[in-house]
């Protein structure tokens, strides 16, 4: 067993990750027999330290283990060692390269893994551990050169009012085939789309009739789809630009967000007057057209990772935020019925969902209406049917009080099942659904204009120029925290007054740029693999 050790820890091997000490108990120095499945075998025989086997080896002898046995001893090893175990014989050849073992290593690892964008093979789940591994390790040492390349990319004439991946953010083997691609729309009245690995614009569609102001890409239908200033939806194909359909409003539109309804994809539309448009995509035929909020506009909009509710709201004191299934929006629910078959939540000016909680929402109330307090009420919606009637409940599991002057620009996100992160000017704060503070970093020099938040990182992005990038951390309690890691600078203040957005997929962050001559750019770090 010593031998083994020896031998798996100085095998040479190049891996992005530290090498940690065997967790393999240890054993007396003579022969002893191992046991899997009920049955005593004969010690295997190890070679010496510094031998390495090549394609070729020769079968195992008489008497080997198992390669279930194999397997079952390999699940004690770490990727590095198990990666040096695969070099010593055929027989640990093959049971080290398990698809089992290494989805077990990704799982352990990340706990959140996109199993249905994983090719199948006996090799996939190495493969994936081994790119995410190298990606991780340059996104958290954040090296300009060695770590990733910075591209400045420009094109649009005014002001960018939308930024979001068209390449499957969730999806890490886009990054690996070199997909990464974003979507821009600008007051200059164009969307385009731009490669991060390139660093170069795909393509532009023909300059419209009015500023495009809202933007949303649909990864998984290949669709973008944007609205004007005069409140006009069209549908775009994602990869060559081509327009697909439009639909004519004639509102100015707050929102734009989608779901999938038994195998029917659907668009929620949120306009100015407080109407909820509800549309089929790519088509944009028109299902629904409902009141939620007289005469004030819908300033959030937002679908629950199950795509079963929906939660819209106004900033307005006197307007109620509203809680509604979307099936609703896809059966002729009319006013009345909305008005009955909704959650209400009162003073609510915004809300997000935990993501690894199907239905599970955050909202940020004022309390008494007024001053500096704010409580922070997370729900469980569930529905019950009574006398043939669906109602939508809220079980309440976590509240607590957030004092902080000002609520317009507060920045609120979810994480996990029961993580909050806020942002407010400088600061941003981390709690528990019930009101621990987990950490507090105040790392910016001026307004933190916005937030991405994955299973893997958070990034911020800041009016002094800057990006801050933080990796999520466990501690010895079980909590989580972020570690923070490095910063991401957008250039001289001499042309630029600072960034306005970011997001980030597994390869890359991407942040807007807004500039003294009113025509903003876009900073793509592209990471190295």
């Amino acid at each position: 067993t010593h031998t083994l050790t020896h031998s798996l820890t100085h095998t040479s091997l190049s891996l992005p990750l530290p090498l940690p000490a065997s967790r393999l108990p240890p054993l007396g120095p003579g022969p002893v027999p191992v046991r899997c499945s009920g049955l005593s075998l004969s010690p295997l025989s190890i070679p010496a330290a510094g031998v390495r086997r090549c394609p070729g080896m020769e079968p195992p002898p008489a008497g080997a283990l198992t390669r279930d046995c194999l397997i079952h001893i390999f699940t004690f090893l770490e990727a590095a060692e198990l990666s040096r175990a695969a070099r010593v014989s055929e027989a640990w050849n093959d049971a080290a390269e398990s698809s089992w073992l290494w989805r077990k290593l990704c799982l352990v690892r990340w706990i959140f893994c996109s199993l249905s964008n994983v090719e199948d093979g006996i090799n996939s789940w190495k493969k994936y551990y081994i790119h995410r591994s190298k990606i991780e390790q340059h996104m958290a040492s954040g090296c300009g050169g060695a770590d990733y390349t910075c591209t400045t990319l420009r094109g649009h004439h005014g002001r960018i009012t939308g930024l979001q991946y068209w390449s499957n953010p969730d999806n890490p083997f886009d990054t690996m085939n070199g997909k990464s691609v974003v979507c821009t729309t600008s007051t200059d009245c164009t969307l385009r789309a731009w490669s991060i690995q390139e660093g170069k614009q795909v393509w532009s569609t023909p300059v419209q009739e009015e500023p495009l102001v809202k933007l949303l890409t649909v990864p998984l239908q290949g669709l973008v789809i944007t609205a004007d200033s005069k409140g006009n939806i069209k549908a775009w194909n994602g990869r060559t630009g081509e327009e697909l359909a439009v639909f004519a409003t004639s509102c100015t539109i707050c929102n734009l967000v989608a779901y999938n309804m038994n195998t029917q994809h659907c668009l929620i539309v949120g306009t100015g007057e407080g109407t909820l448009i509800t549309l089929t995509v790519p088509n944009l035929n028109q299902i629904s057209r409902l009141s939620l909020i007289d005469a004030n506009p819908v300033h959030f909009l937002l679908v629950s990772p199950d795509h079963k509710y929906a939660i819209g709201g106004s900033k307005s004191n006197e307007v109620p935020t509203k809680v509604l299934r979307t099936e609703c929006l896809m059966d002729g629910l009319d006013d009345d019925r909305l008005a009955a078959d909704s959650l209400q939540i009162n003073s609510c000016f915004t809300a997000c969902w935990l993501p690894k909680a199907s239905s599970r929402v955050v909202t940020m109330t004022k309390t008494n209406g007024v001053g500096v307090q704010k409580s922070i009420i997370t729900f469980d919606l569930m529905c019950q049917t009574r006398k043939n009637k669906i109602e939508i409940q809220g079980k309440q599991v976590g509240n607590f009080t957030y004092e902080d002057a000002g609520w317009n620009d507060i920045l609120l996100e979810g994480h996990g099942i029961n993580t909050i992160i806020i942002a407010h000017n400088t600061e941003m704060k981390l709690f528990s659904i019930d009101g621990v503070q987990l950490a507090s970093y105040h790392e910016h020099k001026n307004t933190i204009s916005g937030i991405s938040v994955d299973p893997f990182r958070v990034v911020t992005a800041s009016m002094d120029l800057s990006l801050r990038v933080y990796t999520w951390k466990r501690q010895p309690n079980r909590c989580l925290s972020l570690e923070s890691n490095y910063h991401l600078l957008g250039g001289s203040h001499m042309r630029s007054r600072g960034f306005t957005n970011v997001v980030v997929d597994h390869g890359s962050i991407v942040g807007t740029v807004q500039t003294h001559d009113g025509k903003d750019v876009l900073k793509a770090y592209n990471f190295n693999v």
